[in-house]
């Protein structure tokens, strides 16, 4: 059965009732898998990424127009700022519009949203470390893949999917999927990945490294240099890889 999130964010989970390993945003399809009392198993259509989650963060399946191209918007029961909001969505949520209202283009729930915080599903943004730059300040959060909170390879996720260019949802298969291995005397380019056992980086320039990283708590920037030194020291290992997206 092909379902829909239905929840602003809603959290993967390793067992029913377990630890959360990803998160999946309103709108994403999903496959239910199998079912078991209050809880669904079920794999992200867009990077097969399977985990457990609560069914009432599930709804019947729709096909969205547009996605969430702010870092966070708010949804409101009317087309007016004043109305309060009913709830938020993040980055790369999916929508289904069905109608304009001035400023705000209304949802099927009913609910509106500014228009200026939206893109076509088949649009997409040229450049991924603008996306990742968005992020700056989010604070870290293990399997996180949103405003509230992200993790390295979230981010990671979340920029080249808003480019366009499919990604897995872990470092470990990024790694494997993503780009083409670069030598170590290589210059670095603005977009080049950098990994390491457990974590992933994307560079901004030559010198400069934006991730989202438990050291910091949040997603900063840092120095490629140092960054490379303070990981080993701190016991991450050394930099395995360095691969070119675009």
């Amino acid at each position: 059965m092909i379902a829909s999130i239905a929840v602003s964010v809603a959290d993967l989970l390793d067992t029913p009732g377990g630890s959360r390993i990803r998160q999946a945003l309103m709108g994403a399809p999903v496959r239910v898998i199998e079912t078991q009392d209050q809880w669904a198993r079920i794999e992200a259509t867009e990077d097969g990424y399977q985990g457990w989650v609560a069914r009432w963060n599930l709804a019947d399946a729709f096909t969205p127009t547009h996605r969430v191209s702010a870092l966070a918007a708010h949804l409101y029961p009317a087309p007016d700022i004043k109305s309060g909001n009913e709830t938020w969505v993040g980055f790369g949520a999916k929508l289904q519009v069905t109608a304009q209202h001035g400023r705000f283009a209304q949802c099927t729930d009913g609910s509106f949203i500014p228009t200026c915080h939206l893109m076509a599903v088949g649009a997409h943004f040229s450049d991924p470390v603008d996306v990742a730059l968005m992020f700056l300040g989010v604070p870290y959060l293990w399997g996180g893949n949103s405003a509230l909170g992200i993790d390295c390879s979230g981010l990671v996720q979340a920029s080249m999917l808003a480019c366009g260019i499919e990604c897995p949802g872990d470092s470990g298969p990024q790694c494997r999927a993503l780009g083409t291995q670069l030598p170590e005397d290589a210059p670095v380019k603005r977009g080049d990945l950098f990994f390491w056992d457990g974590h992933v980086a994307i560079a901004e320039n030559a010198q400069s490294l934006v991730h989202a990283n438990a050291f910091s708590m949040a997603t900063t920037r840092e120095p490629v240099a140092s960054t490379i030194t303070r990981i080993e020291q701190q016991g991450g290992g050394p930099l395995l890889c360095r691969k070119r997206i675009i």
